[in-house]
């Protein structure tokens, strides 16, 4: 039996055309190598599987080679790679600073890699310090780590450094269509790009899941095989859910959601891979950004189908609903029903209950405000049947709801529409004095006291009941030259009415036809005993209207 060989090993780069992802550090290596204006120490740093061990050894080999050389081999004791994981001791490091001072046999360089160069200690690092900063002429250092952080900076000032990037998508998927045709096997685009999708940026893990999806389909590999060993949510799952929250199917998502808990997968990766495809469908709705979208050819035009049944209001709110539910779910304590919550809210943006006949996928509001308890009708008892008959529950749900249409909304004095509110009531308080144009009609004390009533009603109508009380504290008189005095109990109420006077008079002008006169507020103690505000007061008056009461009290010993 032959022994086996994984793709990462057996398609390890040789050179810097097989690189992938990282021409820009391969073609400055190549012209320094060209130029003879390469550095002696060199730090290679940036996620694992990216290619920099590879880079360092293609370098080590190519910074000898000559045309008096053609073979790699003469070169191989010219090289030495240290890993710093297993060597990280003062020690290794003194060991190393010797053999640094020996002088290569053959060619011009001894090149020393260290892998994992941040697991060095930090006596190992001081001892490191002075041969990195002057190191022999035929010495070259070649230092690779994952972690540059943990790098004292007094080592990363003596290097050169080169920072690997994370492989994109498409570049790992068309690498891995080059090693499918070379192993004979036949591979779907969009199986590939599953794959490079799951490594996350990582040639290394791209080539060991190729392996796996391998050995569990053969030499045929299909979406629906990758999916599944790779426990991943195909697309078409997230296409079929956002379609049903298109067209208000709450049961049918809710249904769908149960399949995919049913299937293994957790709530949390569903919410996120839900956001993920919404943020797709947006891009994809512009032609701008579909070079944003990184999916195969099959998917792209899904998503360009789908793009076309949905507002970007809709997918800019489901965003939002999906990010709110991500952040939340570790902290749920029921996290199912919070994933269907945010299901359920989205499934409602494009609800339009009147313009949509949805009654068999959303519960109309008026279901349960019809069911509230009604305040009971006074009913007629005949003597001869005493049972009352209960109301229909059809008769119920016919009921409307009642709407307030004219009751505002208070609006926090804590936000910015707070704001614009009092500079609309300033500038809406400013009345204009010069009437000399306008009419001066008269009126009587009774057109007046109806004017005044009818402004009462619309205060009562916008839900403003205080000032609407004060306003009937008292009956104004009208005086001459258009004057009208009102006199109110308190300065507490008169205050009060200062605030609405503007709107009053302007009120009464319109109404009345006469723009000449003026309003008076005045406060009268005398009027002020006419109202009762402590228990003793109201007491006073209730003995006033009925002296009985004082004998009730003696008689049960009450305190008032």
């Amino acid at each position: 039996m032959e022994q086996f060989i994984v793709s990462a090993r057996k398609y390890r780069p040789q050179v810097f055309a097989d690189v992938v992802g990282q021409q820009a550090i391969t073609n400055t290596l190549e012209n320094a190598i060209k130029n003879n204006h390469l550095a002696q120490a060199l730090l290679f740093t940036g996620p694992r599987g990216v290619g920099k061990t590879s880079c360092a050894r293609i370098l080590a080999k190519r910074i000898n080679q000559n045309e008096n050389y053609s073979d790699d081999e003469d070169f191989a004791f010219n090289i030495f790679e240290l890993d710093a994981a297993s060597n990280n001791s003062v020690d290794d490091i003194r060991s190393l600073t010797d053999q640094v001072r020996i002088p290569p046999q053959t060619g011009s360089f001894k090149v020393y890699i260290i892998d994992e160069v941040h697991m060095l200690s930090q006596a190992a690092f001081n001892a490191f310090l002075k041969t990195l900063e002057e190191p022999p002429a035929h010495a070259i250092f070649i230092l690779a780590t994952t972690e540059k952080h943990k790098i004292i900076p007094t080592i990363l000032s003596r290097c050169q450094i080169f920072d690997f990037k994370r492989i994109g998508v498409l570049d790992a998927k068309n690498y891995l269509k080059v090693i499918a045709a070379k192993e004979g096997i036949t591979a779907d685009d969009d199986a590939l790009h599953i794959i490079a999708q799951k490594a996350d940026g990582a040639m290394r893990d791209a080539l060991s899941i190729f392996d796996r999806v391998v050995s569990f389909s053969g030499t045929n590999l299909t979406r629906e095989a990758v999916t599944q060993n790779l426990n991943v949510l195909d697309y078409d799952i997230y296409f079929n859910i956002t379609t049903l929250l298109l067209e208000n199917k709450i049961p049918e998502v809710l249904l769908a959601f149960n399949e995919v808990l049913a299937k293994g997968f957790e709530g949390h990766h569903f919410i996120n891979g839900l956001a993920s495809h919404f943020r797709d469908v947006l891009v994809a709705k512009d032609k701008q950004t579909i070079a944003l979208l990184e999916v195969g050819d099959t998917a792209k035009k899904k998503y360009l189908e789908q793009a076309s049944k949905a507002s970007v209001q809709f997918l800019l709110t489901a965003i939002d609903k999906a990010n709110e539910c991500d952040l939340n779910y570790r902290a749920s304590k029921n996290q199912r029903l919070l994933v269907e919550l945010a299901l359920m809210q989205i499934a409602s943006i494009t609800f339009d209950g009147e313009k949509k006949k949805s009654a068999n996928y959303i519960i109309p509001a008026t279901f349960f405000t019809s069911l509230s308890p009604a305040k009971p009708k006074k009913q007629v008892v005949s003597p001869t049947n005493t049972t009352i008959k209960k109301p229909l529950v059809a008769d119920i749900l016919q009921k409307e709801k009642p709407v307030l249409k004219n009751v505002t909304r208070r609006t926090s004095k804590l936000t910015l529409k707070s704001v614009y509110e009092k500079k609309e009531i300033v500038k809406d308080n400013n009345l204009e004095e010069n009437y000399e144009n306008h009419p001066k009609n008269i009126f009587t004390q009774h057109e007046l006291e109806l004017t005044w009533k009818a402004y009462h009603q619309k205060l009562l109508a916008k839900g403003k009941k205080s000032i609407a009380a004060s306003l009937i504290a008292d009956t104004p008189k009208l005086k001459e030259n258009f004057e009208i005095q009102l006199t109110m109990p308190n300065s507490l109420m008169a205050e009060q009415l200062e605030r609405e006077k503007p709107k009053l008079i302007k009120h009464l002008r319109t109404s009345l036809d006469n723009y000449g006169l003026s309003l008076e507020i005045l406060v009268s103690e005398a009027v002020t005993k006419k109202f009762a505000y402590t228990p003793q007061e109201k007491y006073a008056k209730l003995i006033e209207k009925n002296p009985v009461l004082a004998k009730l009290k003696e008689a049960f010993k009450l305190d008032v």
